[in-house]
């Protein structure tokens, strides 16, 4: 075969390229803003300056929000690696045929169903039961619930892939059912885990509408304190807000790569 590339391979590299830098560049031109001295988020940019940073660490209430989006997505992650993994385990392992696809849609449909309607529909579900939407139950919820299906989607990719006899040796050998697990299904599933907690996560973040419509009272994230101060502000802190949410979702693919490692993430 013949390993130089032709005008075609050039052309498709070339768009290719052009895609991902087109898709990118929403996401520098808010860096690049964030970095604008100037009074107002426009271009050109009217110099160099970290003046809106300060200003974004000195305002309470965007660290308050922070804080809260980021507990928010640390407690929807950890519970969906527990809730979300048992799932993936049921539905490939013990699920009849006729109950698997049936399973497998509903535990999807979060993903389907848009989710201004889920936030309402659990509105009215926390009110019928008189929880309202106080104490941050409903918020925590509602984010568990949105994010549920990108853990049980890839650790059910992952325990498809496995071999099982894996863990018949292990019970061949003594294992008992939970060391089986520990010891040889759970490594096995871990890329899957990894991935779909991630993915949780940073969607729980970012969450709108969910935290919209159920969060308690003086209790912002970070995605409703900035449409609340791009009400009535137009400077670039903003920008800088955006920044900061970049920056925490990029710090989590970094501590992926640190402490497992992004190839363990292949399939």
């Amino acid at each position: 075969m013949n390993g130089r590339k032709t005008v075609w391979d050039h052309l498709f590299t070339l768009l290719v390229t052009a895609i991902y830098l087109f898709l990118m560049s929403p996401i520098l031109l808010v860096v690049i803003l964030s970095f604008n001295a100037g009074e107002f988020l426009s271009l050109p940019i009217e110099g160099m300056s970290l003046r809106w940073f300060v200003a974004l660490f000195h305002n309470t209430r965007f660290l308050d929000a922070t804080l809260h989006s980021l507990l928010l997505a640390a407690v929807a992650a950890v519970v969906n690696g527990v809730i979300g993994t048992l799932a993936a385990i049921y539905v490939v392992r013990f699920a009849g045929p006729r109950l698997a696809n049936p399973l497998r849609l509903l535990m999807s449909a979060p993903l389907l169903v848009p989710e201004i309607l889920t936030a309402i529909a659990l509105l009215f579900y926390f009110f019928e039961l008189g929880v309202g939407n106080n104490y941050g139950l409903a918020i925590q919820v509602g984010h568990i619930i949105v994010t549920f299906p990108y853990v049980f989607l890839n650790v059910s990719s992952a325990l498809f892939n496995f071999d099982r006899s894996q863990e018949e040796a292990a019970r061949s050998l003594g294992a008992g059912g939970w060391m089986t697990f520990r010891r040889v299904t759970l490594p096995a599933v871990k890329p899957g885990l990894i991935t779909g907690c991630l993915f949780a996560f940073v969607i729980s973040f970012d969450i709108f509408n969910i935290s919209l419509l159920l969060k308690s009272v003086g209790m912002n994230t970070l995605p409703l304190e900035l449409f609340d101060y791009l009400r009535f502000n137009f400077d670039p802190t903003a920008a800088a807000i955006a920044t900061v949410s970049i920056g925490v979702t990029f710090v989590a693919v970094v501590i992926v790569d640190r402490t497992v490692g992004l190839r363990s993430l292949r399939f």
